[in-house]
């Protein structure tokens, strides 16, 4: 179906917040790029900075949920090696299974929708709409299966990889088509009605546009369910909707300038223990990802007392995956040998608080790679 001139105004409203307003140019030029194929990073998307990180880290998390964990592969397929054996038919493979994954749930396990864009304008622009040349060019492709989604996604997965496809920018439009605009407008409570937030340089993704990549759902908070009474104890106007679901994927976050002001929101269970050792981390409002390749992580307590981590932010500086060791059964992390440091950043790493707001007072071990974020 081509988009009508009533679903442009929406998507512009929920998104940035009215018809004047248009993606920057960081936004714009936003795709899902692999790194260089049977490669070190060969799992690996390129997200160098802009609003759209957050969105790339997300999928980026599925991409290794599902290279690590649901593909058929010759070895066992869950080592940090098998992620390096990744060819290009691969790297698009795990990318349809990514997108499909965020979009089917987001329509609910029922239906969902692709958009694309076409040659021909569909609508053409009134006096109060400001033009961006694609959005008026998209074709809507729904589907009530998910293998059919996967296999569309993977036949035109050029339309998200490629330079100025706006490859981002078109799975976020798909990814709100499936929800639909009114089961969003549901989702989202009174103070926050639109999903991108307008800061210095670039929007920004607001949280409940995360919990949708995340869950399905744009629940705008991060704790369990949801909120009836406030700290006060008396019945709220309108309750706090939180995430009522475990999630494929986790979610941790930390931000220094948050903790110094008592402002750190805690992040509930279901975000926290996902199904699967992956999680997209919010470290000082940067994406990056953090995984295992023991699936018994989450469900064994055993193996939760010296276990192996990677990490990868996303940039594109970061030549190799970080391996980090996390022992839960030390103590005194905080007397450790970088105590003389003055810089509160250096004796104490974003990174490290992050993983300790899983694991209260873990030691963590960077194996010989300098500590960073």
């Amino acid at each position: 179906m081509p988009v009508t001139p009533q679903l442009i105004e929406s998507l512009r409203r929920i998104l940035l917040g009215g018809n004047f307003r248009v993606f920057d140019y960081e936004w714009r030029r936003a795709i899902f790029h692999f790194r260089e194929p049977n490669s070190e990073l060969a799992y690996a998307l390129k997200a160098d900075g802009g609003g759209a990180q957050a969105i790339q880290m997300v999928v980026q998390a599925r991409i290794i949920k599902h290279l690590l964990f649901a593909r058929q592969s010759s070895s066992d397929g869950r080592t940090l090696h098998s992620l390096t054996e990744v060819g290009r038919r691969e790297q698009d493979r795990a990318l349809a299974a990514a997108l499909s994954d965020s979009l089917w749930l987001a329509g609910q396990e029922v239906s969902a929708t692709v958009t694309l864009v076409t040659e021909d304008y569909c609508v053409t622009p009134h006096l109060d709409y400001k033009l961006d040349t694609f959005t008026e060019r998209l074709q809507l492709f729904t589907f009530s299966e998910k293998d059919a989604i996967t296999n569309f996604i993977l036949d035109h997965i050029q339309c998200f990889q490629e330079e100025g496809s706006h490859g981002v920018i078109l799975f976020l439009y798909s990814l709100i088509c499936s929800r639909t605009i009114e089961r969003l407008r549901e989702d989202l409570d009174s103070p926050t009605s639109y999903l991108l937030h307008l800061s210095p340089g670039s929007s920004v993704c607001r949280q409940a546009l995360l919990n949708l990549l995340l869950t399905g759902r744009a629940s705008p908070h991060l704790f369990n369910g949801t909120q009836h009474f406030g700290q006060d104890g008396l019945p709220l106007q309108h309750p706090l909707q939180g995430v009522l679901s475990r999630s494929d994927v986790g979610y941790l976050r930390w931000s220094r300038e948050e903790m110094e002001r008592g402002a750190l929101p805690q992040v509930g269970s279901m975000l926290k223990t996902p199904r699967f050792p992956v999680w997209v981390c919010s470290i000082n409002s940067s994406c990056s990802v953090l995984f295992s390749a023991t699936r018994l992580l989450l469900s064994d307590w055993r193996a939760e007392h010296l276990f192996q981590l990677y990490y990868y932010s996303g940039q594109s500086s970061q030549t190799a995956t970080a391996r980090l060791t996390v022992d839960t059964h030390s103590h005194h992390w905080e007397a450790s040998s970088r105590d003389g440091e003055a810089d509160p950043e250096k004796r104490f790493p974003s990174l490290e608080m992050t993983i300790r707001t899983k694991w209260d007072g873990a030691a963590i071990d960077w194996n010989g790679t300098s500590p960073f974020y």
